[in-house]
């Protein structure tokens, strides 16, 4: 054991601090005693120092257990950099060439290298066990500990194998570190590491300097997320996304507008990853688009804002990567995209699974889905989530609590939930709750006789939005407890066995609605449409409509004149960031309509929005590129619609969308193949005519001979001709 003042000594001489953070000194003593310890600390309060520290002071390697290789060369670089001598510290993975592994193994062997950081997988071999059997060992310390549990947001199969492979080796004190455990979580790593007596040093998981919010996810979150960056340039950032694809594209889109932003995820070779990290600590770069999946390890204590571009599956993933912004105590924005139909994607995902995992899976994104959705404190939420209590009303520092929604009574609506939970014998889900006292009979009522019992449907005058908010915000309260253990059943605690004999007030805020099919291009909740602009947009295509003898949708569609009226663009390339607007049709009609927006906004002195200013990347593997090419190649539309496996109304769509955007394209070699001359003309007469695009219109203008294929199929060709 060390005095307090040798460890204060010997902190300040290599690590530069004047005192230790939290339990930091209490976790190095209980280790330098020899005795195993479970440490679960926050993103940024200090895990790392409760290992690297002590493998300093005590006889022998330490050996560390990550699954991050970004995280451990970064802090092998780290601890060398604390040294006069290289070799202190090293690691052993997959990146490393045979010549540097044998490097790291002569420096272990002499007794230089003090901490050895493995990744499990390399752990587990048989040669590396063999080589560190006749190791001293000073302490096994497991990072990311969560990693060995499958409620954990990273479950790591060969984590299963950490303290069967420690048997092997040799046995010495084990220490597990994590930022993000439930108490199931915690059990089960435990558990696993065979540490269950482990004295818990357990850190609060609130951090007052992050600012939460969740925003609508729309088809302009592209947009959206280049003006957020260009509003806080020059400031550091990482935005996650679920899949490689579209870090790939995002980053590309940021690049082409003129921000220093990198991809990072685990399809990369070991170079490129190693070379975008440094970027981003060297501030090279200032954004990472990462993949949520790859888990990004790289310590940097000045991240401003992080970034979900899509809801992650868990809120201990959620957590820890927010974790990664504000560090250093500053600032630390995070911001998350959400759309109910992302989580039934990563559902879907899930088929083909075990159905245990899938039954986990589940109730990790039903978690996520609440916090998305509540109008709650979203620091409340999340500390509740960890087993942590929060007395205020109001943290001041998330979009719920700057927004407080009014409060409503939900005293009768808890009584019946109370109720019904106890009825049915604290055995079931909170879908199936729902459902009961709503009156809803699903297969699952129905089966259980429980749409026999006098209390189903006993909710049915309470508005159906209630029951969510009702049910959650009764668990927070301490009425109501989830049995995670035994697949989410509701239970009844103390204290609502107390409210069910002596109810009161209980007042809740609803949840946040996601309306799905958010208007295309137009951030919601964001600026308002120029009526008087839109108006003289409207003149200004009716002019140009009669000049050339056109429909005035031919021209422009009312979306179209609505987006302008809402971002002024007033460049040809600007416009075509505009919906229905390609470059064919932007260079055919758009320089009047760009004239007369730039005089408006000069005359009106409007200051145009920044977003308007972004630049796409062509996707080089675009079904447009396809399609059009096929269609130039006379492929028949049904075959060209099986090659790419679309239905044929999907089909149709796309074409829509090419021709619309002014993209002249040839359908007459199909269309004389399936349709009569006669239908064909008629059709074509009645869309000349018309002054609308409507389908329903023109099917009930056109008659019941006509099918809705064929209109649209003849629309496209006129379109396309007239238009085009």
């Amino acid at each position: 054991m060390a005095t307090k003042k040798e460890l204060t000594t010997i902190l300040k001489h290599y690590f530069g601090f004047d005192k230790f953070k939290g339990d930091q000194e209490a976790i190095i003593q209980n280790l330098l005693a020899g005795n195993n310890a479970f440490v679960l600390m926050p993103t940024g309060g200090g895990k790392s120092l409760c290992y690297q520290l002590p493998s300093l002071l005590m006889e022998g390697t330490a050996i560390v257990i990550s699954p991050l290789i970004a995280l451990m060369k970064n802090q092998v670089d780290v601890i060398n950099g604390l040294s006069e001598e290289d070799g202190i510290a090293h690691y052993l993975n997959s990146s490393l060439n045979k010549a540097a592994i044998v490097q790291v193994m002569d420096d272990v062997k002499s007794g230089k290298t003090k901490l050895l950081y493995v990744a499990p997988e390399s752990l587990n071999k048989d040669e590396n066990v063999e080589f560190l059997q006749g190791v001293k060992i000073s302490f096994y310390a497991i990072d990311e500990a969560h990693c060995i549990s499958e409620w954990g947001h990273d479950f790591r199969p060969e984590y299963r194998n950490i303290r069967p492979t420690i048997n092997r080796i040799g046995d010495a004190p084990v220490i597990a570190l994590t930022a993000t455990a439930t108490d199931k979580v915690r059990t089960d790593i435990k558990k696993s590491l065979g540490i269950i007596d482990a004295p818990e040093f357990k850190s609060s998981f609130n951090r007052p300097n992050l600012y939460y919010e969740v925003r609508q996810k729309s088809k302009d979150i592209d947009k959206q997320i280049i003006r957020y960056i260009k509003q806080h340039e020059g400031k550091s950032g990482i935005v996650y996304c679920l899949s490689r694809k579209k870090v790939e594209e995002l980053a590309a889109v940021l690049q082409a507008n003129d921000i220093k932003a990198a991809a990072y995820h685990a399809g990369l070779d070991s170079q490129r990853r190693s070379e975008t990290q440094d970027d981003f600590l060297m501030e090279r770069i200032d954004i990472i688009v990462a993949t949520i999946a790859f888990g990004m390890g790289i310590d940097k204590p000045d991240v401003r804002f992080v970034i979900h571009y899509d809801i992650p599956k868990s809120l201990e993933g959620y957590y820890q990567e927010t974790g990664r912004a504000g560090r250093d105590g500053g600032e630390g924005n995070c911001i998350a995209f959400y759309a109910y139909k992302d989580l039934q994607k990563l559902e879907k995902f899930m088929e083909g699974k075990p159905v245990a995992e899938q039954d986990i899976g589940r109730q990790l994104l039903q978690e996520t889905a609440a916090y998305a959705e509540s109008s709650v404190c979203r620091r409340k939420m999340l500390l509740h989530y960890f087993g942590e209590g929060y007395d205020k009303d109001n943290c001041e520092n998330c979009d719920n609590c700057l927004h407080p929604k009014e409060k409503r009574e939900a005293m009768v609506a808890l009584q019946v939930v109370l109720d019904a939970i106890n009825v049915l014998k604290e055995n079931f889900r909170q879908d199936h709750i729902i459902d009961f006292v709503c009156g809803h009979l699903t297969d699952d009522i129905t089966s259980h006789k429980h749409d026999q019992l006098e209390e189903f449907g006993s909710g049915e005058d309470e508005p159906p939005r209630i029951w969510n908010p009702t049910i959650r915000q009764a668990i927070i309260s301490g009425y109501i407890r989830k049995d995670v253990d035994n697949y989410g059943l509701l239970k009844i605690t103390k204290e609502g066995r107390k409210f069910m004999e002596n109810p009161h007030s209980f007042m809740i805020v609803e949840d946040k609605e996601f309306p799905e099919g958010e208007d295309e291009g137009i951030e919601p909740g964001g600026m308002a449409l120029d009526p008087s602009l839109l108006t003289m947009l409207k003149n200004l295509r009716r002019d140009v409509a009669e000049k050339n003898g056109l429909p005035t949708y031919v021209i422009f569609q009312d979306v179209s004149l609505d987006q302008m009226a809402t971002a002024y663009p007033v460049t040809l390339e600007e416009l075509q960031n505009i919906q229905g607007v390609g470059e064919g049709k932007a260079k055919r009609y758009g320089k009047p309509f760009c004239d007369l927006i730039k005089a408006y906004c000069e005359e009106n002195q409007i200051e145009r929005p920044e977003e308007m200013r972004v630049r796409t990347v062509a996707k080089k593997s675009m079904l447009k590129v396809t399609i059009i090419d096929k269609i130039d190649r006379r492929v028949a539309l049904d075959d060209l619609a099986n090659s790419q496996g679309l239905d044929f109304d999907e089909l149709l769509t796309e074409v829509e969308a090419i021709v619309y955007s002014g993209t002249r394209l040839n359908i007459d070699y199909f269309l004389e193949d399936v349709m009569d001359e006669d239908h064909i003309d008629d059709i074509y007469d009645y869309f000349y005519e018309s002054t609308t695009d409507d389908l329903d219109t023109a099917q009930n203008e056109l008659g019941p001979e006509y099918s809705e294929d064929e209109i649209r199929l003849v629309r496209i060709k006129f379109l396309s001709e007239m238009a085009n």
